[in-house]
């Protein structure tokens, strides 16, 4: 919240989504900061939170913050000059600095963020972290909210979307704090991640307008997402899984 509150270019407006807290987060927020909205839901998770925050929101341009991330002060001022010289764009992200239990670590290779037509950049891991966007709400207008169907991966659900249509702007200077570590994340308690993007990437091939280009390297990449997760399974002995994964991989391999 502070960080947000300490920006050098300050938000039209600061909404905060409380999904089921039991610390009386609505009301402290509500008598220390008396111009913020707030909404509180009951557990409904992290897509059906944004939603709600994207939803009531009156801007035309869409910042998101998760709870474990700190954006730095410069972080708004610099998106909005950039979006402003370049308007051609309508999604902007930025690096990031990762603090994993405390300590800085160096971001992998891998997870170095990239600009422009970005779609292939995304399919082997979500190449956008939610807290650095800023993002025009028409964009979710015509290509949808987040999945509350996925309870996880449900960024690289919508980044797949959006990129799949849209170039990306990119700050090169790192503009958030990315926390981790921590073992109430999702992501560390949840095994296998990579069913959820199976499901992402076979939803994206059913349903998204796709070029023919986007669409081969999609299944592509769902087919090897499922051999990799299949060998799991199977070392796991779940019979059943494996036999779903068998007749999906022998299923998009058919149709390549």
């Amino acid at each position: 919240m502070l960080s947000v509150l300490n920006q050098s270019l300050q938000p039209y407006e600061i909404i905060v989504i409380d999904d089921g807290s039991t610390d009386n987060t609505s009301l402290m927020l509500h008598e220390e900061f008396p111009d913020i909205k707030t909404l509180h839901q009951s557990n409904q998770g992290v897509s059906s939170a944004r939603n709600a925050g994207i939803q009531v929101a009156t801007g035309d341009w869409i910042a998101l913050l998760d709870s474990d991330d700190e954006w730095l002060p410069s972080k708004l001022e610099r998106q909005v000059n950039a979006l402003t010289q370049q308007p051609e764009y309508k999604i902007c992200h930025t690096e990031e600095i990762w603090i994993r239990n405390g300590v800085r670590v160096n971001v992998s290779k891998q997870y170095q963020k990239k600009g422009g037509w970005i779609f292939n950049d995304c399919l082997p891991l979500c190449a956008i972290s939610p807290s650095t966007v800023l993002i025009h709400r028409s964009l979710f207008a015509e290509l949808g909210l987040f999945d509350t169907d996925l309870p996880v991966c449900e960024d690289y659900d919508v980044w797949l979307r959006i990129t799949a249509k849209y170039p990306v702007l990119l700050i090169t200077d790192a503009q958030i704090k990315k926390y981790g570590g921590h073992t109430d994340q999702l992501s560390q308690q949840l095994w296998g991640m990579d069913r959820f993007r199976i499901k992402a990437l076979e939803k994206l091939i059913k349903t998204a307008e796709l070029s023919p280009e986007h669409k081969l390297a999609a299944t592509e990449m769902l087919i090897k997402k499922a051999q990799i997760y299949l060998i799991g399974v199977n070392k796991r002995g779940k019979l059943e899984e494996v036999h779903q994964y068998q007749q999906l991989i022998a299923h998009y391999q058919s149709i390549l």
